[in-house]
């Protein structure tokens, strides 16, 4: 065995020792930091994130679509995803988003391909409640199956969502909750499959998933590399 894995194994086997010199780094202590900055490092810091294009309906009927980037997967079984949305204070206005989730207990996670990203990010504005972010970015509302919101057409995964859980982490402002979702249906493009008979192996290259940087910047799903989980013992 040899190279990186011959090291490893022989650092196992041998012990490892701690090492004292080390590179100089820039120290942040949150606690005496705005947390508006606090922001920018961590989504500076925590990149690429996957986006959760979420859709919600309110309920005098108004649909709401709005993407968010502190989002996951938590769980396969059940099935599960979580996404945070920010607080914007205790008592402020909460996001439509959240709102609307706490009120109906149901929303749709669309999938954002490459193709329809600037319309997505039109959808980010912050709107009043009366405006549905569908008819401001030109997206395709259409129904779901299980859950009241709709699904975006143009998206080509969507998964219909019952609410879970809600975690206040902090309402103060900048503070966040997590929305922890249980996927009840999935909706897969046969387009973006490996093998359209195989509903459970997606293809990157026809999905063309994007994800979110620091600041404006956002990043393709186009440039990847494979590394294959090592065995014990190496």
């Amino acid at each position: 065995m040899g190279g990186l894995l011959g090291q490893l194994a022989g650092a196992a086997t041998s012990g490892c020792e701690i090492v004292t010199e080390v590179r100089s780094s820039r120290v942040v202590d949150p606690s005496g930091a705005a947390p508006t900055d606090i922001y920018k490092l961590m989504v500076g810091a925590i990149v690429p994130r996957p986006i959760a294009f979420v859709s919600t309906q309110a309920e005098d009927g108004i649909l709401n679509l709005a993407p968010f980037s502190y989002f996951t997967a938590c769980s396969a079984n059940p099935p599960c995803i979580l996404f945070s949305t920010t607080s914007r204070g205790a008592n402020a206005r909460p996001k439509d988003t959240l709102k609307n989730i706490r009120a109906t207990g149901e929303f749709v996670v669309n999938i954002v391909s490459e193709e329809f990203a600037v319309q997505m990010n039109i959808t980010s504005a912050d709107c009043p409640p009366s405006v549905s972010e569908f008819e401001i970015s030109g997206l395709t509302p259409i129904p779901s199956e299980r859950v009241r919101p709709p699904r975006v057409a143009e998206s080509h995964i969507q998964m219909e969502c019952r609410l879970r859980e809600i975690v206040t982490v902090s309402d103060s402002p900048m503070g966040g909750f997590v929305v922890i979702g249980e996927i009840v249906l999935f909706h897969l493009d046969p387009a973006v499959l490996v093998d359209p008979d195989d509903p459970f192996k997606i293809d990157p290259d026809r999905l063309r998933a994007i994800g979110r940087m620091g600041g404006p910047t956002y990043c393709r799903t186009v440039d990847r590399f494979d590394l294959q989980r090592p065995a014990w013992p190496l």
